[in-house]
């Protein structure tokens, strides 16, 4: 965190509102005691043009360092897009307190906790959804928001109040929100995906350039 006050109905690190998840985060900690171990912030330029949604932290990824998308597979393919794309001042993210910056983007997650093999439940959705929620009310100035896999696109329609059925996910979709958001939607950037070839470096790019043309970048 940056040292001021923390707004606790966007995030709080204490938060235990998942049985599960608050027992699995004490689990590992004891397995890996030099581990964040405790929910992620979001992270990024506190008035962003664009939103990525994500799932949630990986075990030894954002959990570990407390940095969304830091430090783990997941991450390599996203900031070297976001670098490549003059979002980022650097191409890789190995800590919280490297000196990455994000510009004109904000990494939220659907769920701040790590979950057992990266699957949270529907309801561990829904409890962390009022803190997206929260944040999503609080960043007037985002234009699109780009779902990082099916999760992330129904967490962001449930955090808006919108009707999955009026917004069917799929890799490359667009869809206006309202006069002033889009939301655009890419397979999740998981070593899973990359390595199947399920999601390409093109592919995703191509998203994540869209998106900065909505945004209004490079007029």
């Amino acid at each position: 965190m940056d040292g001021r006050s923390i707004d606790r109905s966007v995030y709080d690190p204490d938060c235990m509102r998942c049985p599960r998840l608050a027992e699995y985060l004490a689990e590992c900690h004891a397995r890996y005691p030099g581990y964040w171990c405790r929910p992620v912030a979001s992270f990024g330029d506190p008035a962003p043009r664009i939103i990525l949604v994500g799932l949630a932290p990986g075990l030894h990824g954002a959990n570990r360092t407390g940095r969304p998308f830091t430090g783990d597979y997941a991450g390599i393919l996203l900031y070297e897009m976001l670098f490549e794309l003059g979002l980022s001042t650097r191409r890789e993210s190995v800590s919280a307190d490297d000196p990455l910056e994000l510009r004109g983007v904000r990494i939220v997650n659907s769920v701040k906790c790590v979950p057992p093999e990266n699957k949270p439940l529907p309801a561990e959705i829904r409890n962390c959804n009022a803190y997206l929620r929260a944040e999503l009310a609080r960043l007037p100035s985002a234009r699109v928001l780009v779902a990082l896999g099916r999760i992330g696109h129904e967490a962001a329609l449930m955090a808006l109040g919108l009707k999955r059925s009026s917004y069917p996910f799929a890799h490359g979709a667009e869809h206006r929100l309202d006069d002033a958001r889009r939301l655009l939607d890419s397979y999740h950037c998981s070593r899973y995906n990359t390595q199947t070839g399920r999601l390409t470096a093109a592919m995703f790019r191509a998203v994540l350039a869209r998106a900065c043309e909505i945004a209004g970048f490079g007029r």
